[in-house]
């Protein structure tokens, strides 16, 4: 156990700053896996909604980084490549 003051508010901000980015990946996880449910069920304009909220989330986590920008970038453009191919059928 840290004997610092210092140490000890670091561990605090550390356990704050945990739960948000836990909360954060949760809520990107959730509204990944709804929308590819839609894509899955062939609910083309509601993923299409969707996929710009998904996005943005995925840029402000990128931006605060929670997640790497490679890896929100990734996850962004598989997702549209799914949305794509469902829009060519």
């Amino acid at each position: 156990m840290p004997i610092k003051h210092a140490a000890l508010k670091q561990i605090r901000k550390d356990r704050t700053r945990q739960e948000r980015n836990q909360a954060v990946r949760a809520e990107l996880k959730t509204l990944t896996r709804k929308l590819l449910s839609l894509l899955q069920e062939g609910k083309r304009d509601e993923a299409a909604g969707l996929i710009r909220v998904v996005a943005k989330k995925f840029d402000l986590a990128a931006s605060k980084g929670v997640v790497h920008a490679n890896t929100a970038a990734r996850s962004k453009s598989r997702l549209m490549r799914r949305l794509a191919t469902l829009s060519s059928r």
